[in-house]
């Protein structure tokens, strides 16, 4: 009887599910409701984990509660500590779940709904949540194995070494990236600022309390840590409101970022129990606690989904189906699953999956909560983050998010008259007035031009969570709230990302030098934590310093950078469970594995070549020369420029710096880019042909998991 039930109960889960997206899916032109979307997520979740979670547990890799796992056998104290579920959990997810879910689904909405729904949910169900869950599973049948060691013990040395040195390349941009992210956020906002720096002796007291004062007991934690969190909210409202304490707790961006720096040091070095863990539970409690009021929001509000399902400009004969689009610069493929990482599929993940999470799981069947789940709950950000965005008036969108309006230089009719004409097709208008109306009602001076996401996510939510508490009157107060939520949100993927980079730092070194790569000798340990912080922190502080300079210079590279991060773990993870003899699962991570490279790789080639200045680096490039080349001919031979170049205009020496800055950008993403490119293609040939050996019995299958041990009688669960 309990069978059938449970047939019945999920197969009308999954038909609401499917119903909800082939209502989507079939729409034609009118605007639906945000519930459609939200429902067809939380079904396709809820199926995922149950079935598809389970298929990866239990046919592929066996989990067992009667193996000991690393953080049992190698407790250390220091980076291997048994750790409970929901505190592992709140890590995992506050350490993947940072910038990417809830800006890139927000840039990705100019395409339109349905493209960026249908790869989260679609993406996150069959390739992220996998990638997550078996790699995660692999370290910690492997002691806990960085994904380079994982690449070096499956594929061989040769691939071993190029993915360390490529993985920790890209993991500097990524934690510059996401703190240059951070550090704006808090730089504006004094109740960021505040309520961030109390999180850090309120995690220290919950460290203590679970490991020292009162081991093992988590609920009392979490209650003591959940007070005193409501309080560090609550303080960083007051603060920010207070005529004195507002001003001296707002920091200037390079006061900020050499703050990161420093915690992130601390972060990285210090016992995990102590402060990375307790921290990033704590922070999931505001993560999770606003996802699920934003989700309730939503199903209360049930806003309209003001963008088209599918953006008629970038498809077809469309004005931008040749990657113009003021927003995000590319075609709808491959640029939308390039732009959408995080919340479907991100290769960040794989580097936390092998990092910290395989040195802290205390139990076999805690994986699937903590891997699948946690990738599930991070995806479920992303969709809400997309709600968020397409609920707001189109012409407040791309206002917000073309950063070219920048340069009208504040003219709100200029701005309007301009952003009419992208959203003429989809019969809408916006007016001057009414520009200046959303930036009033969250005391901004303006939100043209505030271009990268986090200004939009946030004015999304306050429009949605003022709907529900508060009115109109409470929109400026939500808007901040949602900032210090995101830079709340961010910054826990910084500290563990910094711990990440600090493992393979040492794994890397520990080929010159052995003792380097001891994870419990200090002098190793502090001097790859400062190489590390100071990696990243230089790309930061270069930001700031030169608004095209440092990690900006890079942004086109992040989203091709992080995806060809994801095609390496799923290459690895596919040759891995082949060589546990279970290759007739391998489609698992094959299907995603197909897909990713040529997503990847195409948008990598296409930005390097396409002929689309707006697109392609090279074409960028040669735009700037052309325009250095007419500026130098207006200064040597004013007539003859005006003859032969028609609207060449004089240049200051200064602005012909800049182009030349501008133009070196281009190039060093054109060859960082191509650099990329070739080590994943390297890695790819040796995944193939190790695949090939391994089928073909011309290798042996040796699997390369720890012997099963008995579970340890001691040592306890944090």
């Amino acid at each position: 009887m309990k069978s059938i039930g449970s047939i019945i109960v999920w197969s009308l889960i999954s038909l609401v599910g499917a119903g909800a997206l082939a209502g989507m899916a079939l729409n034609r032109g009118e605007h639906i409701n945000a519930a459609w979307l939200l429902v067809a997520a939380v079904c396709c979740y809820a199926v995922g984990y149950r079935f598809y979670s389970r298929f990866v547990s239990e046919r592929i890799f066996a989990l067992d509660d009667r193996r000991s796992t690393p953080a049992m056998r190698m407790n250390d104290g220091h980076d291997y500590v048994p750790t409970g579920r929901w505190v592992l959990f709140g890590h995992h997810f506050a350490a993947i779940a940072g910038a990417g879910p809830l800006i890139g689904p927000i840039l990705a909405a100019q395409f339109g709904v349905l493209p960026g729904a249908l790869w989260i949910i679609v993406g996150v169900v069959l390739g992220g949540a996998v990638q997550d869950l078996v790699i995660l599973c692999g370290s910690m049948r492997r002691n806990g194995k960085s994904l380079g060691q994982l690449a070096k013990d499956e594929i061989g040395p040769v691939a071993g070494v190029l993915s360390l040195i490529a993985v920790f390349g890209i993991i500097l941009i990524l934690i510059a990236f996401l703190s240059l992210v951070v550090v704006y956020a808090m730089a504006e906002s004094p109740w960021a600022t505040v309520t961030v720096l109390a999180t850090i002796p309120i995690a220290l007291l919950m460290g203590f309390w679970m490991r020292i004062i009162r081991p093992g007991k988590v609920l009392e934690a979490s209650a003591i840590g959940l007070l005193l969190l409501g309080v560090a909210l609550w303080l960083g409202h007051w603060v920010s409101a207070h005529p004195t304490l507002h001003h001296t707790f707002t920091f200037t961006p390079t006061q900020v970022a050499w703050g990161i720096i420093a915690y992130g040091f601390v972060a990285a070095v210090l016992p995990v129990w102590m402060l990375l863990a307790p921290r990033d539970y704590l922070s999931a409690f505001v993560k999770v606690g606003t996802i699920l009021l934003l989700a309730i929001g939503i199903l209360i509000v049930l806003p309209t989904l003001n963008m088209p399902m599918v953006n008629p400009l970038v498809i077809g004969t469309g004005a931008w189906a040749d990657g113009s689009g003021p927003v995000v610069s590319g075609q709808l493929f491959p640029f939308c699953f390039i732009t959408i990482a995080c919340g479907a599929i991100s290769g960040f993940h794989a580097l936390v999956s092998s990092g910290t999470t395989p040195k802290m799981i205390a139990r076999e069947s805690d994986a699937p909560i903590i891997g699948y789940g946690g990738m599930l709950t991070e995806s479920l950000v992303a969709i809400l983050a997309l709600i968020a965005a397409c609920a707001l008036h189109p012409g407040i969108y791309y206002a917000m998010n073309a950063g070219s309006l920048g340069a009208l230089g504040g003219d709100l009719d200029a701005v309007a008259t301009q952003v009419n004409e992208w959203i003429a097709p989809l019969n809408q208008s916006i007016s001057a007035a009414e520009l200046q109306q959303a930036a009033t009602d969250v005391e901004e001076k303006t939100i043209v031009a505030r271009a990268g996401g986090a200004a939009t996510l946030a004015v999304g939510m306050a429009h949605i969570f003022s709907q529900v508490l508060g009115g109109k009157a409470m929109m400026a107060t939500w808007y901040h709230f949602a900032i210090m939520f995101e830079a709340l949100f961010i910054l826990t993927t910084v500290d563990a990302g910094t711990r990440v980079g600090r493992f393979l730092l040492q794994d890397l070194l520990g080929h010159v030098w052995k003792p380097l790569g001891r994870l419990n000798w200090w002098p190793a340990v502090i001097g790859a934590s400062a190489i590390v912080v100071l990696g990243w922190g230089y790309f930061v502080l270069a930001s700031i310093a030169d608004k095209d300079g440092g990690v900006r210079a890079l942004l086109p590279l992040f989203g091709i950078a992080n995806q060809l991060l994801a095609t390496v773990a799923l290459a690895v993870g596919t040759v891995m469970i082949i060589r546990m003899g279970k290759a007739k699962w391998i489609w698992m991570t094959m299907i995603p594995l197909v897909w990713l490279a040529t997503v990847t790789l195409s948008a990598g080639w296409i930005k390097i070549n396409d002929p689309n200045p707006k697109v392609g680096f090279i074409a960028r490039a040669a735009q700037i020369t052309a325009q250095i080349d007419a500026a130098n001919s207006a200064t040597s031979d004013p007539a003859q420029a005006t003859t032969t170049l028609p609207g060449a205009a004089k240049l200051s020496d200064e602005q012909i710096g800049k182009l030349k800055h501008l133009r070196f950008n281009q190039y060093l993403n054109c060859t960082l880019c191509a650099i990329f490119m070739s080590v994943i293609v390297a890695m790819l040939i040796l995944c193939t042909w190790e695949a090939w050996l391994l089928l073909s019995g011309r290798k042996p299958l040796t699997n390369t998991e720890c012997s099963p041990l008995p579970s340890a009688a001691d040592g306890g669960v944090a």
